[in-house]
Formats: structure tokens, sequence, C-alpha cells
């Protein structure tokens, strides 16, 4: 009888199409990972060169040529708003945002829902068993599940352990978020700095471009001449190659300045994303030489730098993610209470009931938290230590970067300023000389030696002036002085042009002033 109900029932429900197409598709997945193979595929030459036109269009999107001259503020401002490298610090800024918005998502409730089919090949028929006489019951045996049925359910689910991790998580993305933005302030110091020094090594390459092509003309000139007097032995060939000879250490020196001058433009039209080609002209900025600076005392220095430094505030914001992390692994010694609630659907046609309710309240705690709490709480005190041993290392040395920047920039003043009294000593005794061969009373080697002397001279109080700029940028960036700027990208060029002029103008009397 078994047999036959078995058997009638086997009969009864054919194999469903729905489940002989979800085996195939299973089978002929299998197939194909089993016979599917990755091939190498190497960069080819055609590839990188489309990437790399991509890139370079992508660099120099939306950026607007530059007309006429380049003030120090619009550089400035350009190396702010189209530097490559400050770009890539806002965008891992706003990356720390987003991933505090999806920390902060992480303490809702978990919501799920479920769909599933299953399908078995024989019926569940089941026997019961009488539970006083332990002997099988005289009803048939019965079926109660289909061979083949859907379910559906939708679960709403609340862990409190998981939301309080979440939320301490939360905190640790938000302090994340504002390291990201210390970071951004420090690479713009950096820029800032950068941008200063290359300009001053470009203005300095544009004053003495035309006088050091106009001396090599001179020069090679005048090697001409001594060759020819010592082919037709006018002079004693021993003085007449001891005169070759100034002449080319002269033509040396001139070159080597010709060469380290060149190098200036490139690497500001790199730091301003422009193109590298481009023939930049630059305006010298009027006001002579800041020294508000040098009058602040360095008591304000220390009191700014504690305050605004980047790298200080950085390890602030990481010693406060030590103590969070502390928190967290303490929480994880409290027991657990999760609730849930849930709304099923099942199409199985032996269900009185196919749609159905259900909750759960459950408390649960690991009893090995018990042994394993001290270590823990070790473990979570020396992280604590330790951050905040590294921000107390780290105070120590913004202080004294304090006193080093401060020094550095009055020892560039002072070498700028003695720089500067041999450019025009040396300007001095180049316009004598000039005089004296329009008068015709001194050689060429001596009209040579005495233009290279001044270009040297000058070049010497540029490249002073730089590292004047270069000290005072590093001044600005141990105390954390930088033009307090909105949102760059709904800024126009124009705008950040007038900000950074009215930070700069603004920055003097503050930093002179200030006690």
């Amino acid at each position: 009888m078994y047999k036959s109900a078995i058997q009638a029932a086997r009969s009864s429900r054919p194999v469903p199409k729905k489940f002989v197409a979800v085996t195939a598709a299973a089978l002929s997945a299998m197939l194909l990972a089993g016979c599917g193979t990755v091939q190498i595929q190497p960069l080819t030459p055609e590839a990188v060169q489309q990437q790399v036109a991509s890139d370079r269009q992508a660099a120099y999107q939306d950026v607007p040529p530059i007309a006429g001259r380049l003030s120090m503020e619009e550089a400035i401002a350009r190396a702010i708003k189209y530097n490559l490298d400050r770009r890539t610090r806002l965008m891992e800024e706003a990356l720390a945002l987003h991933q505090l918005e999806g920390a902060s998502l992480d303490m809702l409730p978990r919501l799920m829902s479920n769909a599933g089919y299953s399908w078995r090949d024989k019926e569940l028929i089941t026997r019961s068993v009488d539970s006083v006489t332990g002997l099988p019951s005289l009803a048939n045996p019965y079926i109660s599940s289909e061979r083949s049925h859907e379910n559906y359910n939708l679960s709403l689910t609340w862990n409190m352990l998981d939301f309080g991790q979440s939320y301490l998580g939360a905190k640790q993305s938000a302090d994340r978020a504002l390291i990201a933005g210390e970071r951004r302030r420090k690479s713009l110091h950096v820029l800032i700095a950068d941008v200063r020094t290359a300009f001053w090594r470009t203005l300095s390459a544009q004053k003495l471009r035309d006088d050091v092509k106009q001396t090599i003309d001179l020069a090679e000139a005048a090697l001409g001449d001594a060759r020819k007097a010592e082919a037709e032995r006018l002079r004693s060939p021993v003085d007449s190659l001891r005169y070759q000879r100034q002449l080319l250490e002269n033509l040396r020196l001139l070159e080597s300045i010709e060469q380290e001058l060149s190098s200036g433009r490139v690497e500001l039209a790199s730091l301003i994303n422009a193109p590298l080609d481009l023939a930049i002209e630059l305006v010298e900025p009027a006001g002579g030489v800041q020294t508000a600076l040098l009058e602040m005392p360095v008591e304000r220095m220390e009191k700014l730098a504690v305050t605004e430094n980047a790298d200080l505030r950085e390890s602030f914001y990481n010693a406060r993610i030590a103590v969070e992390e502390t928190r967290k692994a303490m929480l994880r010694m409290f027991p657990n209470l999760a609730f849930n609630y849930d709304l099923r659907y099942d199409t199985d046609k032996y269900l009185i009931n196919n749609n159905w309710n259900s909750a759960g309240l459950q408390l649960s705690w690991n009893v090995m938290n018990l042994f394993t709490a001290p270590a823990q709480k070790r473990l979570s005190e020396a992280g604590v230590k330790l951050a905040d041993q590294r921000r107390i290392a780290t105070q120590m040395s913004v202080l004294t970067q304090v006193h080093l920047a401060r020094l550095q920039y009055h020892i560039a003043y002072r070498q700028f300023l003695r720089a500067d009294q041999i450019w025009q000593a040396d300007a001095k005794i180049s316009e004598h000389m000039k005089n004296r061969q329009q008068a015709e009373a001194q050689s060429q080697l001596e009209t040579v030696a005495n233009r290279t002397t001044a270009i040297l001279s000058l070049l010497r109080r540029y490249q002073s002036l730089a590292q004047l700029q270069g000290a005072a940028s590093k001044v600005q960036a141990t105390i954390g002085m930088e033009p307090r700027l909105g949102k760059v990208d709904q800024l126009s060029l124009e705008e950040i042009v007038r900000e950074v002029g009215a930070a700069t103008r603004e920055a003097q009397p503050a930093a002179g002033g200030a006690n």
C-alpha cells in the first residue's frame, strides 16, 4: 500500500519546467567555468598611447590659458585650483567624507529580503509513533510538504553590539575625514612654497636671459679673435692660450648659469598645470621683501603652531581614533541583545497558513570574554599610550621646527641682504667698465669677465631671494598659515586670485602685530 501511494504521488508530480531550466543553467555555468581559461593580455602600444592622450586631455581640461604676464598671486591661485596633486588630495578628502556617510548608514537596522525555490525528487512522506506506547501510529503515512514550492520573507534585524560598533566606527570615520583635511592643508603649504621658489627662479631666468646671451656672444667673438691672433702669431703663444683659457672659463660659467635657469620655467608650468613648453612671462612683485615674519615673537609662533599645524592636528585626531578603538574593544565584552521581526510567505499548498509573521528577542554573551578581557584591555591601553606618545613627540618636533624655520628665515634674510649689496657693487663696477670699454681702455676679456661677474651676482641675489621666500613659506607652513578659501571648485580663478592677494596683505599685519 505504501509503495502504491508513493508511486501514485510520484506519477502525479512531474518535474517542473522551471527546475529543469535552472538545472540546465547551473550545468552550463559549471561547464563554462571548468573549460574557461584566463589569457594573459599585455598592454599594447596603441592602448597605452590612447590612454596617455586621454589622460593628458583630462589633465588640461577646463584650465584657461595664461593671458598676458603672470603675477605671483595668479601663479599661486592657478596652483591651488588646477594642480594635479592638490586635486588628488581634494578627492581623498571627498572619499573620506563618503566613507563617513557609509559608516553612519551602518547604524541602521538590517532589512533583508529573501526569495527561494525548493525542489526534491521524492515526496516528503513521514510516519508518526505513539508518544506513550512507542508503537507506530495506525494512521497512514502522510505528505507534509510539496516537492516544489517557493518561499519569500522580509526580515528586520537590530543588533545592539552592531549598533555600538557602527556608532564608534562612524566617529572614527569622522576623525579620518578631518585627517584628510589636514593632509590637504599640508599639501597646500608645500605647494605654495614650491610655487614661490619656482616663480623666483623663473623670474631670474627672465631677467638674466638677454644679458647671458649677449655676454656668451661677446665671449665667443673674443675667443675667435684670440684664436686668430694665435694663428697669426701676433702674441706670445703662452699669453694667447692663457687668454683663451680665461675666456673659456667665463663661457663655461655662463653656460652653467643658462642651464640652471632653464629648469625653473618647466617646474613652474608643472605646478600650475600649464603646458610644459609654454613660454611664461612673469611680473616681478612690487613692495620689496616683507619682514613681518621676522618681527613676529617666537612665543606667538609657538602658540599658532600648537593650534594650527597640520601634522600636530592630525596626531590629535589619531589619538581620538585610538581611544575609540579602545571603546570598541571593551564593547565587544558586553552581552549582546538582538531583535528580529520577519514577514514570511510560502506557496506550499499543504500549509494551512501560507503567510505568517514572526518575532524574536535573543540575549547572548561570549563567556570566553571573561578570560580574554584583561589581554584586550592591556592591548587597548597600549594603543592609546602609543597614540599619546606620538602626539607628544609630534608636538615637540613641531616646536623644534618653529625655532629652526625662524632661524633659517633670519639667516636667509641676512644672506639676501648681503647678496643684494654684492650685486649692487658688481653692477656699478660693470657700468664703469662698460664706460671704459667705450673709451677703448680695456680688453674684451675684461669686459666679458666683468659682465659675467655682474650676471653671477644678480643670479645669486635672485637665488637668495628664492631661498628667502622658501624659508618664509616654511615658517608659514609650520605655524599653519594659509589662504582661507571656500570650496575651490565653486570659485573662479579671478576670485581665487583676489582671495590670495587679500590673504597675503592681511597676513603681514597679523604676523607683525600679533602678540
